[in-house]
């Protein structure tokens, strides 16, 4: 189990579907989860089996599941009726297992329970940590889902939409069949339109709603300081916030919270957010001795705010106290031609190539970040190949153009 909750979240499903293989065959695995908005199923197995899943075909299975338990039964599954595996964590996450024909029996429900508790216990802690690793990779595959659900819909749209015209036309005479057929174009288009509306609903947050769970979390850090707190809130009719974005903000906020409770004086928080249309803007000050390391906070929040293009602001002055600002593009950069092979590179990769980018060779990369050369070669050639490139100069230039560099890579090596 620790192998499986080691590693890039995307490929999570991947391990524990591998982990399981030896306990219970199956045919491909799906965990769902609306806390990952930029991928809220990761699948494993058949792909003929999990690239049909559908959102609404994990939330019928999730409302049919009690909380803790274990459902055997058959169940629509990727468009066809299917013997399943159902178990629907404490946490609200979902795994659906589809069983191989030549084992009926379903696993030990207290087993499979704890197993996926561990699974799942995992996710959300990743997900609120909200790494530099986790931004970077929901944020990319945010936008490609974005992307893909727009242009479905205006084909779908302009398509419904001349049936709907062509139907109504009083050239044809046949007025019941004009009829049913308005009705199902129009229950079609209904529904294409609604899809995203849930997809909106699962990768994003109202910013009123992201600052509530903000306070709900700075409360058990604050639990033993005697220490007043004023919370500002964003307006009511603020841009909703990309789930990556509400997430970064929180763990950013928490960790200015702590780098405030680390002074010898506190008496006095205040916590603001409010949106200007185009960024979410958050502020932290106190009134304290004004002795804030603003170097080692600047450091700790470097990672996050670099994948997500974000600035900070750090104002100290003795005696009064300290003010750190943020400010964070809701809307992420025009896509990469090299994003998506980016994203196929675990965080060692990553590291590599950040060193890459400004020419290091394999014996400098191995000191820095206390390797051998040969897994430093080992990690080159993997970079390598992952990016379709033959030199490491071209892969250098990807990294370049991705913004990526060593410094930008700092906190997250330090971290692990």
């Amino acid at each position: 189990m620790r192998a499986v909750i080691t590693g890039p979240l995307p490929d999570i499903a991947a391990r524990f579907s591998r982990y399981l293989t030896s306990l219970w065959s199956h045919e491909a695995l799906v965990i769902f989860t609306c806390e990952c908005t930029g991928r809220p199923r990761k699948v494993a197995g058949n792909r003929e089996i999990v690239d049909r899943v559908t959102i609404d075909e994990l939330d019928a299975l999730k409302k049919s599941t009690d909380l803790g338990t274990v459902v055997d039964g058959v169940h629509i599954l990727g468009g066809a009726r299917r013997p399943l595996w159902v178990v629907r964590d404490a946490t609200d996450t979902l795994l659906v297992i589809v069983p191989k024909r030549v084992q009926p029996e379903p696993p030990d429900p207290d087993l499979i329970v704890a197993l996926f508790g561990f699974v799942a216990t995992s996710i959300r802690q990743q997900v609120a940590q909200a790494s530099p690793d986790y931004l970077a990779e929901s944020r990319a595959a945010s936008s490609e889902r974005a992307r893909t659900i727009a242009e479905l819909t205006e084909i779908h749209d302009a398509t419904l939409s001349s049936i709907l015209g062509t139907l109504r036309s009083n050239d044809l005479d046949d007025r019941r069949s004009r009829i049913t057929a308005s009705e199902t174009a129009s229950a079609a288009l209904i529904a294409l339109r609604s899809a995203g509306d849930a997809d909106r609903a699962l990768s994003e947050e109202a910013v009123t709603t992201a600052f509530a769970r903000l306070q709900g979390e700075l409360r058990p850090l604050l639990r033993h300081c005697e220490v007043e707190i004023d919370y500002v809130e964003p307006p009511a009719d603020g841009r909703p916030l990309p789930g990556e974005i509400a997430h970064a903000a929180r763990a950013m906020v928490r960790t200015i919270v702590l780098a405030f409770g680390a002074q010898p004086v506190l008496a006095r928080l205040r916590v603001a957010w409010d949106c200007d249309g185009d960024n979410v803007l958050l502020e932290v000050r106190d009134q304290g001795s004004g002795a804030i390391d603003g170097s080692a906070l600047t450091r700790q929040l470097a990672g996050r705010l670099h994948t997500l293009r974000g600035r900070v602001d750090i104002e100290s002055i003795a005696g009064w106290g300290s003010r750190v600002s943020l400010v964070i593009p809701l809307d992420p950069p025009a896509a990469r031609p090299d994003e998506h092979l980016l994203s196929t590179l675990n965080p060692r990769e990553l590291e590599v190539l950040a060193h890459l980018t400004v020419g290091k060779r394999n014996k400098a990369i191995a000191s820095e970040l206390g390797i051998s050369e040969s897994t430093v070669k080992f990690h080159v050639a993997s970079v390598l190949q992952k990016l379709d490139v033959t030199n490491r100069g071209e892969a250098g230039a990807i990294g370049i153009r991705a913004g990526i560099s060593p410094d930008a890579t700092m906190v997250t090596g330090a971290r692990r």
